[in-house]
């Protein structure tokens, strides 16, 4: 199943795209798909609903797609998780997840227009793949526990700015955290119609030019693992996100690249998950 969440910002509303292509309305079952509907087994009884032919039709046609999941608690970031990544950066390859915090605000919907901030010389694009819990996660014993806490899976455009992440502090917030900086979706899919989250292939452009394409299988921790690690250093609960990592491709790994500029649109996909384009203005 695919969950999405449709109208103006701050007045979505849920609907659940079936397999056949046709949009349902939730809100007969849900007030909105945030944690406590991931948590008491709303995916569970949206797919029951839908077997039951007791969902109405939903014509969303036109209107925006938000972010599927309303604002998450935490969003966590996992840095140089793709070897070429790490290397084109000149970083070493980690032996350990690189792990930073993004502030929840910054997630928009797969369409919205992203504000490059004042003073930004250095905004990047980062293709990566969402992963949101589905259950509280904490000190899990082994990979299959962690599966068993995803609710489903997204895209991400985890945008940095460089200066502010590299030059301006040693810690990451102040280039992760800018307003609009994680388009989010547009759908999250279910882990049934996933199948292998290391077999999908990332795609993003700049301008109609191809600037990443990767695959997840080349992650260098995967997601299992990724879950489980997480959840020993903090509890994940239900509606967090984590983004997984970025292959290679960004501005900052291309000398002679130039970073975004307002009018730029930046258009990416994962296999299965759906595509986003934002258009990049100025704040």
């Amino acid at each position: 199943m695919k969950l999405l969440r449709v109208g103006a910002p701050g007045e979505e509303v849920p609907a659940v795209r079936s397999d056949d292509g046709r949009t349902f309305a939730l809100s007969g079952l849900t007030r909105d798909i945030d944690g406590p509907f991931l948590a008491s087994g709303g995916i569970d009884r949206v797919r029951e609903a839908l077997a039951d032919g007791t969902l109405p039709v939903f014509d969303g046609d036109g209107l925006r797609v938000g972010p599927p999941i309303a604002r998450p608690g935490k969003v966590v970031c996992v840095g140089l998780n793709y070897r070429d990544h790490a290397e084109e950066t000149g970083a070493a390859v980690p032996e350990r997840p690189v792990v930073f915090m993004k502030d929840p605000s910054t997630v928009v919907g797969a369409h919205d227009q992203v504000l490059i901030p004042r003073g930004s010389v250095k905004t990047d694009w980062e293709v990566e793949l969402a992963v949101v819990i589905g259950r509280t996660a904490r000190y899990l014993a082994d990979r299959a526990a962690a599966m068993e806490c995803i609710a489903g899976y997204a895209i991400s455009n985890d945008v940095s700015e460089r200066e502010f992440q590299l030059e301006y502090s040693a810690q990451w917030d102040l280039g992760k955290s800018c307003e609009t900086f994680n388009p989010l979706g547009p759908w999250l899919v279910t882990p049934d119609e996933v199948g292998d989250p290391q077999s999908l292939g990332l795609w993003l452009a700049v301008n109609g030019e191809t600037r990443q394409d990767g695959n997840t299988k080349n992650m260098i921790f995967d997601v299992p693992y990724l879950v489980r690690y997480l959840s020993q250093y903090m509890v994940l609960s239900p509606g967090d996100v984590i983004n997984t990592g970025t292959p290679a491709g960004v501005a900052l790994g291309l000398p002679g690249t130039p970073y975004l500029r307002a009018g730029d649109v930046v258009e990416l996909s994962i296999d299965g998950l759906g595509a986003q384009r934002q258009a990049f203005i100025d704040a």
